[in-house]
């Protein structure tokens, strides 16, 4: 199977890429997940995403963001927490189904792999994105579950 090349470019974010990251994945998560969260979800998502505790952890190191680029542009994002969670990964609504979804989860496997000496990554899937998921070769090790107005199916892969 050949593998697809993106004409766009995955790296670490830098720090004034933070909020054109959460901008899109604000703008993302309404078209594609709100419909499937509860007023409650949807304010909890966005009061994770525009925390100042997290800017600050994102700025320590301790919260890791990978961006795709298209030139400036922000098209893509995902997020390590707690070692080898993915904690969001979302691609702006123009460049779904071009490979960047999956060019970022690639480049986050083989960090945590290879650099961070990880053996799993985790996540929550949020039911839009459990077909993706499968896909990659994750595996679902929950039932969905609501929690907070949010819906998600607990998933892992060995790395």
């Amino acid at each position: 199977m050949s593998e697809t090349v993106i004409p766009y470019e995955v790296r670490w974010a830098k720090e004034e890429e933070w909020s054109p990251a959460m901008k899109m994945i604000w703008k993302t998560f309404l078209k594609y997940e709100g419909e499937d969260y509860t007023q409650e979800g949807i304010r909890n998502f966005f009061d994770f995403i525009s925390d100042d505790n997290l800017y600050c952890a994102f700025l320590r190191g301790d919260y890791q963001l990978l961006v795709a680029l298209d030139g400036q542009r922000v098209i893509g994002a995902a997020s390590i927490r707690n070692r080898n969670h993915l904690s969001l990964l979302f691609v702006d609504e123009q460049y779904h189904h071009q490979g960047v979804g999956r060019a970022l989860m690639k480049r986050l496997c083989e960090y945590l792999k290879t650099e961070a000496g990880e053996r799993y990554i985790s996540l929550k899937a949020a039911p839009y994105a459990v077909d993706f998921y499968r896909r990659l070769g994750f595996m679902a090790v929950t039932p969905e579950e609501e929690f907070s107005g949010i819906r998600v199916t607990g998933m892992e892969k060995i790395l």
